[in-house]
């Protein structure tokens, strides 16, 4: 019986653990998104306001309007051009998924 019962306990971790490595991943990986998609938002405001629009990383992003502060650990750059914004993001501990 001991021997089954533990047999039961590693197929069931060896299901349980790889899943919930993926599942904190694509945490991570939605962090980068929304942070991405709040400060692409904070661009169009700014634009709005200035006639242009910021280039930025990371937290120096925080000077658009309504953006406080990023996920932590999140990766973050936007670029400003004369007709639009380009930005990625990423974090580290996430897929390796860079989002654009």
């Amino acid at each position: 019986y001991e021997a089954n019962h533990t047999i039961r306990l590693n197929t069931i971790s060896a299901i349980a653990i790889p899943e919930y490595a993926e599942y904190r991943k694509r945490g991570y990986d939605m962090r980068a998104r929304s942070d991405l998609y709040m400060v692409a938002i904070a661009e169009e405001t700014y634009f709005i306001d200035n006639e242009k629009y910021l280039t930025c990383t990371d937290d120096a992003c925080t000077a658009l309007p309504g953006v406080i502060h990023l996920s932590n650990g999140v990766a973050l750059a936007m670029k400003a051009g004369t007709a639009g914004f380009t930005g990625t993001s990423s974090h580290p501990s996430g897929s390796g998924k860079v989002y654009r």
